[in-house]
């Protein structure tokens, strides 16, 4: 099974399978290994990338220590970067095609970055403004515009 495969479909958190309980819908300690052998760095590169401690990305591999959000926010930031480039795509809106009161309430359009919604918080998904970055990723990691920015 690619590294695509077992993304999309063993690990919920980017893909299309839902688990019941957070824990289920975090970065795991295996595909944050992949990640950054994906991304071609050493563990003491991402480090200093992540600005954390190279003890702390052992420990994310390990499985000894959770991957705090601020650290999968960045690290899928990193991925959907580094295997799609900023480029012209069809903004969320479009795709999703959403009405026009939505859009004026969505922090993506506003500023003009609907190719990553996914990274903002506080974008409106499903009626409402997405604060909560667990919450907003349940949603997120089933919609098109996040699975077609991060092709693996």
């Amino acid at each position: 099974m690619s590294l695509r495969d077992r993304l999309l479909y063993t690990y919920p958190h980017c893909g299309i399978i839902t688990h019941q309980g957070e824990r289920d819908l975090q970065v795991g300690k295996k595909e944050f290994s992949e990640i950054r052998c994906h991304l071609g760095k050493t563990q003491r590169q991402l480090a200093q990338i992540l600005g954390t401690s190279l003890k702390a990305i052992q420990s994310f591999e390990q499985g000894w220590r959770k991957v705090p959000v601020h650290t999968e926010r960045q690290i899928l930031f990193l991925l959907a970067m580094k295997k799609s480039p900023r480029q012209k795509n069809r903004p969320c809106w479009v795709i999703r095609e959403c009405r026009r009161e939505v859009k004026q309430n969505c922090p993506a359009w506003e500023f003009q970055v609907g190719d990553l919604c996914w990274f903002i918080n506080g974008t409106v998904c499903q009626g409402r403004a997405q604060e909560d970055w667990r919450k907003k990723m349940k949603i997120c990691r089933q919609c098109k515009v996040f699975r077609a920015k991060l092709p693996i």
